[in-house]
């Protein structure tokens, strides 16, 4: 077997021993549908406008610490952020699970956001494990399990919802899952969430592995005369100034990081909406414009979806990236989304077998186009910075995103809400504009990918070299 061979499978062996990690939280479409059996919207119409609170509740609190997190990880190392968060979804996800009311919802959301920093070191982890050929990679298999967590999420509670009525020979009513109909999918994630705990036990660090690699490198091209105890020494001190020099750069004021990241929050802005208005919107009634579906009917058209992105993501993303690079497939994503999105509305129109063809096949294009736009900018924003600073960076990111993405649930939700109450409207009427809004803002996001907006990947900036002055005796 080739070294690049064994690299591959060394690289593809520890993200699939870390993926589990990063979408172990995601919560289902009836976790926040519960919403609804709170009893704290007085119209059918506002259930998606208190809905979008829960959501944005745990987007919040992440907004909140993710740049402390992602310091941490900097500092003690990616390994033990995971470990921790992890069981922070262990804990708070199974205390949403027992809410008894709106406001214990809400509060168990925004903690377990604010105190659970997995995401950005997983994102670091993943380019940090990987060799440069194979970081596309690393973020397809980080994306994927980001993206098949807010499907399988919306599945898992779609199934496993309200089991006392939909599995009445199974549980029973006076049952701790009858008196608390939504805990049982939440005691899945947080068992799913405690499997990943154990085995992220496995998963190698890899805060200094690059620098540990330079350096043996180094002392192998070296001329035996100078391949002594004290050159390798002179090595790593000039690697930890190195390092301390990097630290002090500003990552505010790197161009193509900030601008990936901007960019990203607005995909990310816009994918938070769309998901939160699609399963609302396939619940409402046909009156409203929806589909009027149950949580199980939805879950069947998330799972299949959640399928389709796994196979995209691990087969044929890598190589489309290859071909295309990050920047044109996220372009490309964009630009398909567009016509996509504006057949929706049309889309409630349809019955039948033909109408569950055609919503689980734009499903599906939806999320893998997201996906695809999400990876690419995943993959330059690591790019842009040195693996000391790719813990903050990341934290920067996660930040940023959070709170767009805490926008996006309440946003979502009150558009919806407000669409579904102007059914007779000259101008895009009902969900019409649902979309449409979706649209310009999914345009926003394509016009920003290009210059002098978004630094390309030609514009990165790369490593700071070593001081001049360590090389002097």
């Amino acid at each position: 077997m080739t070294t690049a061979k064994r690299a591959r499978l060394r690289d593809s062996k520890n993200l699939i021993l870390g993926s589990p990690s990063s979408f172990c939280f995601l919560s289902g479409l009836s976790l926040l549908l519960r919403t609804r059996d709170f009893h704290i919207a007085k119209r059918e119409e506002d259930i998606s406008y208190y809905a979008g609170y829960v959501g944005s509740s745990f987007m919040f609190g992440r907004a909140l610490t993710s740049l402390l997190w992602g310091m941490v990880a900097d500092k003690y190392g990616r390994k033990p952020i995971i470990m921790i968060g992890t069981i922070i979804v262990v804990v708070f996800n199974t205390l949403f699970g027992l809410s008894v009311n709106y406001w214990m919802a809400i509060s168990t959301r925004f903690l377990l956001g604010s105190l659970c920093g997995i995401l950005g070191p997983m994102r670091a982890y993943a380019s940090e494990i990987c060799r440069k050929e194979h970081q596309a990679l690393g973020m397809s298999v980080i994306g994927t399990s980001w993206g098949i967590g807010l499907v399988i999420g919306p599945a898992v509670g779609g199934f496993l919802a309200q089991p006392a009525e939909k599995y009445p020979q199974i549980f029973s009513r006076e049952s701790l899952f009858g008196r608390f109909p939504y805990f049982l999918p939440c005691l899945v994630i947080s068992v799913f969430a405690l499997v990943a705990f154990i085995i992220s036990c496995w998963l190698p660090e890899t805060l200094h592995i690059h620098c540990e690699e330079n350096i043996a490198r180094n002392s192998r091209e070296a001329p035996p005369e100078d391949n002594t105890y004290e050159s390798i020494q002179s090595q790593e001190m000039e690697v930890s100034k190195l390092q301390s020099t990097v630290s002090q750069r500003s990552l505010f004021r790197n161009w193509p990081l900030v601008s990936a990241i901007i960019v990203y929050c607005i995909f990310q802005l816009h994918d938070m909406a769309y998901s939160e208005i699609f399963s609302l919107w396939a619940v409402s009634s046909r009156k409203l414009g929806g589909l009027s579906f149950s949580t199980s009917d939805v879950g069947e058209v998330l799972s299949v979806t959640g399928f389709g992105m796994l196979l995209f993501q691990l087969f044929l993303y890598t190589w489309i990236e290859r071909m295309l690079g990050a920047i044109l497939v996220s372009r490309i994503g964009a630009v398909i989304t567009i016509p996509l999105l504006s057949s929706y509305p049309f889309i409630a129109k349809l019955s039948g077998p033909v109408l569950l063809l055609v919503l689980n096949s734009a499903s599906l294009l939806k999320n893998v186009l997201s996906i695809s736009i999400t990876t690419g900018l995943l993959v330059i924003q690591n790019r842009a910075v040195a693996q000391e600073q790719r813990g903050a960076a990341n934290g920067i990111s996660m930040s940023a995103m959070s709170l767009f993405k805490a926008i996006g649930p309440a946003a979502g939700g009150s558009l919806l809400s407000w669409a579904q109450g102007r059914q007779h409207a000259e101008f895009l009427p009902g969900v019409h504009m649902v979309f449409f809004i979706l649209n310009v803002v999914e345009i926003v996001g394509l016009i920003m990918t290009f210059k002098p907006f978004l630094a390309h990947p030609e514009d990165e900036i790369s490593d700071p070299e070593p001081d001049p002055e360590s090389h002097r005796s």
